[in-house]
């Protein structure tokens, strides 16, 4: 596959830069796979999609502040972006601008409070020392920013704190916010647990795995980097019993996706001691992929040639989602992390 094949034209206006002003009054467009049929609902109506037994599983990774605006030692601007925590004050880290901050280079922060070190060169970006501090985590509310993605055209504000995590977030990690769950709020989660169906919950941090654009023109030729993960034993457990009664499990987010297929074997398995999984996945989901777990997908409308299209091209025929991707632009969707939403059953 090429990854032209994956490319699509969004004008600029439909990319959301404000979230909703209510989470649940998004629109979300309505895939049946079987029928090839398109509907245009609210978000509201999700738990009417849901019945008694269904699964849903929704990733309760919390967005770090992980944009950290420092300077050089020569007084020139300069900006971390945490991808990866190593160990204690020990992160990988995009740096901007990489060009000048090569091995040995420090960034000041916080008015010389807090000083990073560029200490070694890595596959995608740097790994960074963090100096003067106990735990940078700890620091990171005071000299952080949220990492709100580059296609949206603004400073993050003290509403982004809120909006860009999800109601349900519980782990910190992500460095980019499992979106599919921001238009869940308190109230959609308890209309759905009335119908019978009992949330269960993963966590995958979010990072450079999810958002790497792909070089390649072959698609099959990418490579997604690590994130890493964890399992629960009750989600696993609900699973299970839901597959045995043929009733669906329903995923939020492609990051949830990946993390219930990678562990397929072990969930569809006859052993009965399920024990929670802590790992990591490079699972790379394209055309051509077949699922074993996801029975129906929530996702948001992502960017040309991601890994994200990708995968939801694997869930629904690559030509049914184009189509729906220009029926969506034809009707004004508010597109990216903070547009609507597409259910595809």
């Amino acid at each position: 596959m090429k990854l032209s094949d994956f490319d699509y034209y969004l004008p600029k206006e439909l990319i959301a830069q404000y979230p909703a002003k209510k989470r649940d009054e998004s629109r979300m467009m309505v895939l049946d796979r079987k029928r090839k049929t398109i509907r245009h609902k609210s978000f509201k109506e999700i738990p009417a999609f849901l019945k008694k037994g269904d699964t849903i599983v929704l990733n309760n990774s919390r967005v770090i502040p992980a944009r950290i605006i420092c300077k050089r030692e020569t007084g020139g601007k300069a900006e971390i972006f945490l991808l990866k925590k190593i160990k204690n004050n020990l992160y990988e880290a995009l740096l901007r601008p990489a060009s000048k901050l090569f091995l040995g280079r420090k960034l000041i922060c916080e008015e010389g409070k807090v000083i990073a070190e560029v200490v070694e060169n890595r596959e995608v970006g740097r790994l960074i020392k963090f100096a003067d501090t106990v735990n940078i985590e700890k620091d990171l509310n005071k000299i952080g920013q949220v990492p709100l993605p580059p296609y949206i055209k603004r400073r993050p504000t003290i509403e982004d704190e809120e909006k860009y995590q999800t109601v349900y977030a519980k782990n910190n990690g992500s460095t980019a916010s499992p979106t599919a769950g921001l238009h869940f709020t308190r109230e959609i989660l308890e209309k759905i647990k009335d119908r019978g169906v009992e949330p269960s919950f993963v966590t995958l941090h979010v990072s450079y795995g999810t958002f790497a654009p792909v070089k390649r023109d072959r698609v099959e030729e990418h490579k997604m980097h690590k994130e890493s993960y964890l399992l629960p034993k009750n989600t696993q457990d609900s699973i299970k019993k839901a597959k045995k009664r043929k009733r669906r499990i329903l995923a939020v987010g492609t990051s949830t996706t990946r993390v219930l297929e990678n562990n397929a074997q072990s969930m569809l398995g006859e052993e009965d001691d399920a024990r929670e999984i802590k790992d990591s996945t490079d699972l790379f989901i394209y055309p051509g992929y077949k699922f074993r777990i996801v029975d129906a997908l929530l996702t948001n409308f992502h960017l040309p040639k991601s890994t994200l299209l990708m995968l939801v091209s694997a869930f629904a025929e690559r030509d049914f989602i184009l189509k729906a991707y220009k029926e969506a632009i034809s009707r004004g969707y508010r597109f990216y992390s903070y547009g609507d939403c597409m259910l595809i059953l």
